[in-house]
């Protein structure tokens, strides 16, 4: 894997690991009865978006790293190409 292309793929990771970890302890306002006016019932009272985005970092630089290393073990260009 070049440094492009780790780059690359730890920047899509990075997104996917953000949408799954986004939904993760939100409480809507309506559930606390403390909706703010102007405001949706169902916007989170506390979102956590500078924790989530650590999580979505640490977990992209993990699964990045495997993948780096799991193309170091397997030749992909081998198993493309056939060769």
């Amino acid at each position: 894997m070049t440094t492009t292309g780790a780059i690359v793929c730890f920047v899509i990771v990075w997104w996917l690991c953000l949408f799954v970890v986004l939904p993760i302890g939100v409480r809507g306002q309506y559930e606390d009865g403390s909706t703010v006016e102007g405001t949706e019932a169902g916007a989170p009272q506390e979102p956590m978006i500078r924790k989530k985005m650590i999580w979505a970092t640490w977990g992209a630089a993990v699964i990045t790293a495997f993948l780096f290393v799991l193309t170091r073990i397997i030749d992909v260009q081998t198993l493309v190409v056939g060769g």
